[in-house]
């Protein structure tokens, strides 16, 4: 995806497919998105990464 950033490497899985896991599956731990998207199921390095944006989308919700 041109002009996303790439979150998990191993993968090759781009911040906006883990946003849309979270909005469109309801993903609410790292867990839940590692099942729909497959990021941070290998070598785990992104894991905060992926953690950071769940706390990103939950706090635009309750703004």
């Amino acid at each position: 995806m041109k002009g996303d950033t790439i979150i998990c490497n191993c993968n090759e899985i781009y911040k906006n497919e883990i946003i849309k896991a979270i909005e469109d599956h309801g993903c609410k731990t790292v867990e839940d998105v590692g099942e729909a998207t497959g990021a941070g199921t290998i070598c785990g390095g992104c894991i905060d990464d992926i953690q950071e944006i769940l706390d990103q989308v939950a706090n635009s919700k309750h703004n």
